[in-house]
């Protein structure tokens, strides 16, 4: 099971809106057969071992980290072709959480005389490689991360000269990891005006699709010229509001730049009506990586699901330089927003990483 799941993770980033499956098998002891899944080369990580295989697999037992499916999809179903090639036992790390598998993978296999077991040990593994997908489908809303990189006291820009970089280029290479694993980003146009970023995935690695890049833009005030907007290529939308000119949507949308109008309260774009279109879309995660309003405005709006705070050794001090979450915040200290789940990640020498799930 640790050789399918080491297998799954060569397709991180490359399978989305699938999950990534890793399948191996095995036969007197000897593995016979080997697969993971990518978007881009349709099959299944079952069906890629199987073929591996050949008539090898008859008799032979599949370790798999996720059920087999059942349904017709950009595939036939993955347990008819294992109960054709006559594999004798299927180990599995997980169910399925998609309505449409969910236990009926393992079922098929079991009616078919094929011995199903889960070997619940690696479940949590195999639920962390991923956890985009299965929160998807069981919340039906995109997985968001809010991500910032901070000092050591909160503070993410400085009140004049914000120069540089806060954390280091290590840190930053985590973070391109973090973000090719991500389908989607969003920042607001303060950000955009500020440091005209390009907010691109700059691993260079295989994905099966652009990074999708979000602006939110109230009244439409992202420059033409910005670096983000010359840089289009189907992967940049604007989330705007009604008040904003209908000239710049024009202007922009001439461009190639996709606007989605969604108004939420106080003149503002609604978070939540965003991520509807994203789950419409099939995108799994989106990663949040803004400024201290926009930050404040998701967390409040409850529609952030953890955080992935990097810590610099440095202290900015003062009350002009910005917090990580800004806005109104909570006026007490027992209404403070709670994470739990917390996992620190060490980047050598002298930084790190918490990482966190909101109490919902």
């Amino acid at each position: 099971m640790e050789q399918a799941l080491a297998l799954a993770r060569q397709g991180e980033g490359r399978v989305s809106p699938n999950p990534a499956v890793g399948a191996l098998l095995v036969r007197d002891g000897e593995v016979v057969g080997r697969g993971f899944h990518t978007y881009a080369q349709v099959k299944h990580a079952e069906i890629l071992a199987l073929e591996d295989a050949g008539e090898k697999a008859r008799g032979a037992t599949l370790y798999i980290t996720l059920e087999p499916c059942s349904h017709q999809g950009r595939t036939p179903p993955c347990a008819d072709a294992l109960v054709k090639a006559g594999v004798a036992r299927v180990v599995a790390a997980m169910e399925d959480p998609n309505p449409h598998v969910a236990g009926r993978g393992f079922r098929k296999l079991h009616d078919a005389g094929i011995a199903v077991e889960v070997a619940s040990e690696y479940e949590d593994e195999a639920a962390q490689l991923n956890e985009a997908f299965l929160h998807s489908m069981r919340t039906g809303r995109p997985l968001v991360t809010l991500k910032a990189a901070l000092t050591l006291d909160g503070k993410i820009s400085a009140p004049e000269d914000n120069t540089g970089w806060i954390t280091s280029e290590r840190a930053r290479a985590h973070v391109h990891e973090f973000r090719h694993n991500s389908d989607a980003i969003l920042t607001g146009v303060g950000t955009v005006l500020a440091d005209d970023c390009l907010l691109t995935d700059r691993t260079g690695k295989e994905r099966s699709r652009p990074l999708l890049r979000i602006v939110a833009d109230s009244t439409l005030r992202m420059p033409l010229d910005s670096r983000i907007a010359r840089s289009v290529s189907g992967d940049l939308a604007i989330v705007t509001t009604s008040a904003s000119p209908a000239d710049r949507r024009r202007a922009l949308e001439y461009r190639g730049v996709r606007v989605l109008v969604l108004d939420g309260p106080n003149g503002r774009t609604d978070l939540h009506q965003l991520l509807t279109w994203l789950a419409g879309q099939q995108y799994r995660s989106l990663m949040i990586e803004s400024g201290s309003k926009l930050n404040w405005a998701a967390v409040e709006a409850g529609v952030v699901d953890k955080v992935m705070f990097y810590y610099a050794p440095k202290i900015l001090g003062g009350l002009q330089s910005l917090p990580v979450v800004g806005g109104t915040g909570r006026l007490t200290r027992l209404d403070a927003i709670q994470l739990h789940r917390l996992k620190l990640h060490t980047i050598p020498p002298d930084e790190f990483a918490v990482e966190a799930y909101l109490e919902k």
